[in-house]
């Protein structure tokens, strides 16, 4: 499969980070190299109706710029808001190739759905945990 027939899927790692209080502003980049870990399976596997393999992008932005990539999970650290760089690589891919943002950010939802962009939120990478089945595995 070539690249152009792979789906983009572009993370914005702040607002997926921050969708769940559980204490991530302690450690922001800590936060954000779990968040990229937990996405390495859906390189393959693919999202809910998003089938893979998919070629994932994570913005991260402030306190965890630098976070590394890993295989299956490119980083792309933002000079300044990670916003811009969400939206640049949107405008970039979207003529030619399907291209998924995952926030929930309504202004930068609307910035990149007009480049024919879809937008899903931060609980289709990031699913919330019940009460009670926190230690469930």
């Amino acid at each position: 499969m070539s690249e152009d027939e792979t789906v983009l899927v572009i993370v914005d790692a702040a607002n997926v980070v921050g969708s769940v209080p559980d204490g991530w502003w302690r450690d922001r980049r800590g936060a954000a190299e779990r968040l990229r870990d937990s996405l390495v399976p859906y390189a393959e596997d693919g999202l809910p109706d998003v089938p893979g393999p998919l070629e994932l992008v994570l913005v991260v932005e402030g306190a965890a710029r630098g976070v590394a990539s890993v295989a299956g999970v490119r980083v792309d650290s933002a000079p300044a808001g990670g916003d811009d760089l969400i939206a640049e690589l949107a405008a970039a891919a979207a003529p030619d190739r399907d291209c998924v943002v995952v926030t929930a950010d309504r202004g930068l939802r609307q910035r990149v759905e007009v480049y024919g962009v879809r937008c899903v939120g931060p609980r289709t990478v990031r699913p919330l945990r019940r009460r009670g089945n926190e230690g469930m595995g």
